[in-house]
């Protein structure tokens, strides 16, 4: 697949977003508590896996237990899109065109077949029987068995399935589990997040363009998605680096972190949660795993 372009416009086209990255201060409600050091010069993906995360970059996949130690690794032979694992402690693995599966131990058991040249995988989420693959290449997202056979594509138009299509405009398409059964996907074209069944049909949506900051601006975001366990989402954006939370029915709460909290063009913010609440965000600028807990104030 051809790699996104530049959109080749003049500067007199190009918008002032400094004026974008204050965010008052009473509507960040959580606070950073810990930054671990990924050990890795380019990180690219996180999962929550019990109390503690696993970070995958192009050298391997790390473990860090809950107060950021450096607990287990192993060596990876492909470069890493997004990473996720199940309660049983299988990983999996997206390369860009197919998943890979590792036991807790690290030892590769399977990797499944390719999506093709147009294939641009970004986002995994795992549950006890299904796999769930996010292809902005193709825009759509593939729902594997357990043993790697494709159940079926989620995302795409239909209209029997009242499934708009996904806009995608950059390669960024993430997906996450939600409670009673429910799948949610980014859809950054559009601005929004999606709800389906694991069938493929479309629920309902929530999100919507604007430049304040309970919406989401640009071409396309929000970038990546994660969901607390009482069912709040945790969103990150990009051009604008944030990242927000957002009640059950998407009505916006808070603000994690803020662009100033980011430093200058940092972009592929994921998330996870771990056990214990925390949300956890990936900054590859600062190769860090950066943890933020409620302010006990708010």
């Amino acid at each position: 697949m051809a790699a996104w372009k530049p959109s080749g416009l003049g500067p007199e086209f190009t918008y002032d977003l400094s004026q974008l990255r204050k965010v008052d201060p009473a509507l960040v409600r959580w606070k950073q508590v810990a930054a671990v050091a990924t050990g890795d010069e380019r990180p690219k993906a996180i999962a929550a896996a019990g109390g503690g995360v696993l970070v995958a970059s192009d050298t391997g996949v790390r473990l860090f237990d809950a107060q950021g130690k450096s607990v287990s690794q192993f060596s990876i032979d492909v470069a890493p899109y997004a990473i996720a694992t199940n309660k049983a402690g299988t990983i999996y693995l997206a390369a860009k065109d197919h998943v890979e599966v590792y036991d807790a131990a690290g030892k590769r058991a399977a990797a499944w077949e390719s999506l093709g040249e147009r294939a641009y995988l970004t986002g995994l989420a795992a549950g006890e029987d299904d796999v769930f693959a996010a292809d902005a290449g193709n825009c759509v997202l593939m729902r594997y068995d357990a043993a790697g056979k494709v159940v079926n594509r989620i995302g795409e138009e239909d209209a029997a399935r009242h499934a708009p299509g996904l806009i995608i405009r950059s390669p960024y398409l993430d997906v996450a589990l939600g409670r009673q059964g429910m799948l949610w996907l980014v859809d950054p074209g559009r601005r929004q997040v999606e709800c389906y069944t694991y069938d493929g049909d479309f629920r309902f949506a929530w999100g919507k363009t604007s430049m304040k900051t309970d919406g989401f601006c640009g071409c396309c975001n929000p970038t990546h998605l994660a969901i607390m366990a009482d069912g709040r989402f945790v969103t990150s954006e990009k051009g604008l680096p944030r990242v927000k939370v957002y009640d059950p029915e998407g009505h916006f709460i808070s603000v994690v972190a803020a662009p100033d909290d980011f430093d200058e063009g940092t972009v592929g913010l994921d998330l996870a949660v771990d056990a214990a609440g925390r949300i956890l965000v990936l900054d590859p600028e600062r190769r860090q795993v950066r943890v933020f807990a409620p302010k006990t104030d708010a």
